[in-house]
């Protein structure tokens, strides 16, 4: 009998999708499931993960499509898929109980609850038979249902006792405080014991990028006059950007680069091979700052690099971004099975095929390939022969190992990458999670927008104008204020989270600071005006990351984590900030003192807990910085002006264009624009105190190194 699809069939998210023609019969997070598990009096299994992660894959492989398996669970429980992407409030609220009950938090994440979504077992991954201290998920399943048969009142009553603590749990009370300076210090303190000096990062393996550290150590060194808080970020970046973390075989206009998820060992060399839009976006955020403080051009470079992926190999025809390609990809030698990072790496026999042979010395010197591979971390046995390339010896030193100029060695290694890219072209990709989020693309229009400032390039701004028209046309309901969550395949849907909120805001400031197109601005004052409706707690003064009305998940809650993405209130406080500096509205920079102070007793229990957060107190301590420009939008002097100003890491400072047609400017631009009748010109005022207009970017330029 052929097999039927299940209801995942009908659903749009790439990773319900995957698991459509598994035998379970899975039912997505809603009113069905739930229905069904009153009506028949049984548990609800919920499995949630996203459609690039690796352990995710492994679980479908060995217990989802085993027809055993499932049926077993299919008589004894409601199974319902969750893409924790596309929910991250439902997923975060079940991942809260997983951590409180086991050690083992992490996706895919199984959860057991009653029919009223009330939890009562859960855990991570569970392997089809008994291994690595790990019970089988056969035997969890026999076990939890013989438990409903025999002893449902226990559970019950455990599971209604589980949810009262979640409750308390999951609502933190503001903090008696203020968030200070202490809190600061203290970060920086646990940060610098744990740093390692050698490889950068923090802490031992796995290592995370961690751009929310990496903008803290930038602003602490701002704020302070500590160089070391930005040589830790500094070190840290170099480190990444050498490391097999990185995608070396970035070609640009081609594609290619870009970082993947996290390294498994210190040393950023064997990563885990999924690459994650928001990760990237965040990156490339972090290497213009560092482009910023020091003029390096490898950080210049690896942004552009980053900027070059996305645009290739992860934008949509309709100009979004889409989420993340996969780990996991086809053996090109046609075995029909996926291993994690295939695409990627090498034997030495290929390279030497693909390359003359002085070009295939070089290059494998430069990037640490051997015959046995160079793996310095595999535990499966998944390297052995191949290689990751990783940055092993710079231009500088292989000019003295091979008697070659610097221009002649590079151009050999360009060369020699462009080969190997063009030959992995003909591998079978990575599967690509083709869905575009609200909150990710905000990210990569920010990055793209303040990248095309800070490299000079049209090209990005366009990308991130046409990336925000797309979003705003289509996933954004002006006369409402609205936004939705996720596009796929012609859908629009799903409420907006306070995540895709903020950093859409964010977008759009940047956005306006690059192009000076009023539109920008005012859409995002209009956003901010709903997510204070929707999402803020006038009486605790913090942002929820579900709005009022939004009644998919169990509990609105607080993100009170800067993690792999920034809390939204941390992104809300930056843009409230700069929103009151841009209009004079001071009630905006009080909702971002007061989601900031919300948090003083978080960061007294972990002053690393909300390092963006800690940055954003920094901004708001520190004197305001407001550069006014006026004259025609079109005039290239104009750009230049922002140009210039944009050289400098100087995070506080806002850009306005003086029109006396905005209602939203404030007085001093109106002022300008009508006294100055459209002549290019600037003003600067920082420190304290307004300095004459200047009418050459050079002049600015000299202003801002003067003011430090």
């Amino acid at each position: 009998m052929e097999q039927q699809p299940n209801r995942l069939i009908n659903e749009k998210s790439p990773y319900l999708l995957q698991h459509a023609w598994n035998p379970v019969d899975w039912h997505p997070w809603g009113e069905e499931a739930f229905r069904k598990a009153q009506q028949q009096e049984l548990p609800i299994f919920l499995s949630s993960g996203y459609s690039t992660c690796h352990w995710c894959h492994v679980m479908e492989r060995e217990s989802f499509e085993d027809p055993e398996i499932a049926g077993f669970l299919n008589a004894h429980f409601v199974p319902v898929k969750l893409d924790r992407e596309e929910h991250p409030d439902i997923d975060r609220f079940y991942m809260l109980f997983v951590q409180a009950t086991t050690s083992n938090a992490g996706w895919p994440m199984s959860v057991w609850m009653t029919p009223d979504r009330k939890p009562f077992f859960g855990g991570s991954y569970f392997p089809p038979a008994e291994r690595w201290g790990m019970p089988s998920f056969r035997s969890v399943l026999e076990t939890l249902a013989r438990m409903w048969e025999h002893d449902r009142p226990k559970l019950l009553a455990s599971a209604g006792s589980i949810m009262d603590q979640l409750f308390d749990i999951a609502k933190p009370q503001s903090g008696p405080g203020d968030v200070s300076d202490a809190h600061a210090a203290r970060c920086f303190e646990a940060l610098a014991q744990r740093f390692d000096a050698e490889w950068g990062g923090f802490g031992n393996a796995p290592k995370f990028p961690q751009p929310s550290i990496l903008g803290f150590l930038f602003s602490h060194a701002a704020r302070t006059g500590n160089q070391t808080a930005a040589d830790m970020a500094l070190v840290t970046l170099r480190k990444m950007a050498a490391g097999g973390l990185h995608d070396q075989l970035g070609v640009t206009g081609r594609g290619g680069g870009g970082f993947a998820r996290y390294s498994t060992d210190r040393f950023w060399h064997v990563p885990h091979f999924e690459k994650m839009l928001y990760d990237n976006a965040q990156l490339a955020a972090s290497y213009l700052e560092a482009y910023q403080l020091t003029g390096e051009a490898l950080f210049a470079d690896t942004a552009r690099d980053i900027f070059n992926y996305v645009l290739c190999d992860m934008t949509s025809p309709e100009g979004g971004f889409w989420s993340a390609e996969d780990a996991d990809s086809l053996d090109p030698n046609g075995s029909g099975e996926k291993r994690e990072g295939t695409f990627y790496v090498w034997t030495e026999e290929e390279i030497g095929n693909l390359l003359d042979p002085d070009e295939a010395v070089l290059f494998m010197e430069a990037y640490g390939v051997r015959p046995e591979g160079n793996a310095p971390v595999d535990p499966h046995g998944e390297f052995i022969g191949r290689n990751i390339l990783k940055r092993t010896a710079s231009d500088e030193e292989l000019t003295n190992r091979f008697g070659l100029s610097m221009d002649e060695a590079s151009r050999r290694l360009k060369e020699a990458r462009s080969k190997l890219f063009e030959s992995r072209l003909t591998r079978p990709r990575p599967g690509l999670d083709d869905k575009i989020l609200v909150a990710w693309n905000g990210m990569m229009i920010s990055a793209l927008a303040k990248g095309a400032l800070v490299l000079r390039d049209k090209k990005l701004l366009e990308a991130a104008e046409r990336a925000a028209l797309f979003i705003l046309g289509t996933l954004y309901d002006s006369a409402t204020g609205k936004l939705l969550r996720r596009y796929r395949d012609g859908e629009a849907a799903i409420d907006g989270k306070a995540s895709d909120y903020a950093c859409m805001i964010q977008a759009l400031i940047d956005l306006y600071q690059a192009s000076l197109d009023p539109e920008y601005l005012s859409t995002a004052i209009a956003l901010a005006e709903t997510q204070i409706e929707r999402f803020f707690d006038q009486k605790q003064g913090v942002f929820y990351s579900t709005a009022f009305d939004d009644e998919s998940a169990p509990l609105r809650m607080i993100e009170d984590n800067d993690t792999a993405e920034p809390s939204p209130n941390s992104v809300s406080a930056f843009n409230y900030l700069r929103l009151a500096a841009m209009t004079g509205r001071d009630e905006l920079r009080e909702i971002a003192l007061r989601t900031i102070n919300f948090f003083s007793s978080t960061l007294d229990a972990n002053p690393v807990a909300l390092p963006l957060m800690l940055a954003a107190r920094a901004m708001a301590d520190t004197a305001p910085a407001q550069l006014i420009v006026s004259g025609k939008r079109s005039d290239p002097a104009i750009q230049r002006f922002v140009e210039a100003a944009s050289r400098h890491f100087q995070p506080e400072l806002t850009i306005l264009h003086a029109n006396e047609n905005v209602e939203w400017l404030p007085s001093e631009a109106v002022a300008i624009a009508k006294d100055h009748h459209g002549q290019p010109a600037a003003w600067l005022c920082a420190k304290g105190q307004c300095y004459p207009a200047v009418t050459e970017p050079e002049e600015l330029d000299t202003l801002l190194k003067s003011l430090g």
